[in-house]
């Protein structure tokens, strides 16, 4: 089964205009298939291959005559000194579209490439399926609650695998190999704890000094631990919206996964029908939600603009979408249901934090979209995440 994804035309477009393009995102989101249908022409080398990254550690010379033009190089992270030959054979044949590199740790590979490839590659993030990429390809469940248990993973939909079976292992690979590969952890047992406390709380506000008394663990280990799964594309930290550019860093971000499918796994969820009366039915769609804004960017090769609004008195925007310095603002409920109730936060924040809105819209669990009114803006179906 071949799935068209979103993010194809960015990668032939920007492959016209440079060298390297280097694609990055989770372990198994489809970076090798995706490139390897759009790409029938190039060649394709695994650095997983233990004879081929030997080599490519040993002899880089040798390895960039092999390959010299239109090629796939996956998991570069694995070799990041070739990065440097790379840049050399690049610079004396100055042609574009010569290579696609990819990669599953965006830290360790975006540290190489920033050394060696500065000005010369194209970086694009895949993700896990899009819900417009699984509507296009009929793949899509047909119900809310599905979705949020089953998850995006490729190939729980192209090998037909049980969410029930896939994910353990999913979640148990990524911590035995992926986590030891970023940073030298020990205490494999404590971060899978860590990583479920972490899914007990998306949506929310990173509070990290309560996660990390919660995990038994010290704030700095807690920091460092986020950071590697921030780095290996498992949770995404949204950032609270200031005008003054400042704030936004120092100020809390909300927890998100870049997938509920995993997040439902790590809170012990067996089936679909549960999260019709899960306690977190409404923590889990605002992180689907929060996740296909995510994708509809990174596929169209922008950054992670996306916010959130919090001001003192507890008035909440779910997100905020910069764009071309205009805002859009998004809230998000499960409800099925419409109510123009749900546009009262966005109000409130026009009129106290002086902003303007190129449009507004709620996303709900609703089954059909409607067009803004004159008293209310848009409401968009979670079916229609496009």
């Amino acid at each position: 089964m071949v799935v068209e994804r979103n993010i194809k035309n960015k990668v032939l477009n920007l492959l016209d205009v440079f060298p390297v393009v280097t694609v990055t995102g989770c372990r198994q989101c489809g970076k090798s298939t995706l490139l390897r249908n759009i790409l029938p022409d190039y060649s394709y080398v695994s650095l997983e291959d233990l004879d081929i990254r030997q080599m490519a550690k040993e002899d880089p010379r040798h390895f960039i005559s092999l390959y010299k033009n239109k090629t796939i190089i996956d998991e570069i992270q694995q070799v990041p000194e070739l990065l440097s030959y790379i840049q050399t054979h690049v610079d004396t044949v100055n042609e574009n579209g010569m290579y696609v590199l990819t990669g599953s740790h965006n830290l360790l590979l975006m540290q190489s490439v920033s050394q060696s490839l500065a000005g010369r590659t194209a970086l694009l993030t895949l993700a896990p399926f899009s819900v417009s990429e699984l509507k296009k390809n009929s793949l899509c469940p047909p119900t809310i609650n599905e979705i949020l248990y089953k998850g995006s993973y490729p190939r729980i939909y192209d090998k037909k695998i049980s969410p029930a079976d896939f994910y353990p292992s999913y979640i148990s690979t990524y911590v035995e190999r992926d986590v030891r590969m970023i940073k030298n952890i020990t205490d494999l047992a404590a971060f899978t704890r860590f990583l479920k406390l972490c899914a007990g709380r998306c949506s929310q506000i990173l509070n990290v000094t309560s996660l990390a008394e919660d995990a038994g663990i010290t704030r700095k280990t807690a920091e460092s631990w986020l950071s590697v799964l921030e780095t290996s594309y498992i949770i995404y930290l949204l950032k609270p919206y200031y005008k003054n550019y400042g704030k936004r860093i120092i100020k809390n971000p909300k927890l998100y996964f870049y997938d509920t499918g995993l997040v439902s796994s790590l809170l012990n969820i067996t089936n679909g029908s549960q999260i019709e009366v899960f306690y977190m039915r409404g923590a889990l769609f605002e992180n689907f939600v929060v996740s296909e804004l995510l994708k509809r960017r990174l596929f169209a090769g922008k950054s992670d603009e996306l916010y959130f609004w919090r001001d003192s008195n507890g008035v909440e925007i779910d997100v905020l979408e910069e764009d071309d310095q205009q805002l859009f603002a998004y809230e998000i409920k499960s409800s099925e249901t419409m109510n123009t109730a749900f546009f009262s936060n966005i109000k409130k924040l026009k009129d106290a934090a002086d902003l303007s809105f190129k449009n507004t819209a709620v996303i709900y669990g609703g089954e059909k979209s409607f067009p803004a009114s004159d008293s209310s803006g848009a409401y968009i179906s979670w079916k229609d995440l496009c």
